[in-house]
């Protein structure tokens, strides 16, 4: 987690920077488990977890990730004169590459049905991955073993 005012100024920064073809990733910090979170605002607030408030663990909701994978190729990524500013030179895609993909949309949106056009967005967006690939490489991925 950052600051609103933290985020706010990488986000500026980064738009000063902005080049033609560049994708910016913001180093965000580490993980923080939310469970680890919400005991330590109920100690900082005088109180004791569990007892003073309770804390229901709910569990995930249909469609809802263990965490958030970053989409960038981690080898791919140039440092910037900012350490939390990254910058991922892709390949620009090409007017041909562009018209194949609006082709492929344009043909799931004319035969419509929501699992036709979330099959043509997975085709089209190929760093997407849904959450249940994300949620079952939830355990093997090290952010997520350095929180235990």
């Amino acid at each position: 987690f950052m600051t609103i005012p933290e985020a706010s100024q990488l986000v500026l920064q980064t738009g000063a920077m902005a080049a033609k073809s560049e994708i910016y990733v913001l180093d965000m910090g580490n993980p923080v488990r939310i469970l680890d979170l919400a005991e330590n605002l109920i100690r900082l607030s005088g109180l004791k977890p569990y007892e003073d408030i309770k804390i229901v663990e709910i569990g995930l909701r249909p469609g809802e990730k263990l965490y958030e994978e970053l989409l960038m190729r981690k080898q791919d990524l140039n440092k910037t004169e900012n350490e939390l500013i990254f910058i991922e030179r892709d390949d620009p895609i090409t007017r041909e590459m562009l018209e194949d993909k609006l082709a492929i949309l344009t043909k799931a949106l004319a035969a419509g049905g929501n699992e036709t056009i979330r099959s043509a967005m997975m085709q089209v967006v190929t760093t997407y991955h849904n959450a249940d690939e994300v949620n079952f490489s939830a355990a093997e991925a090290p952010e997520m073993n350095e929180m235990e």
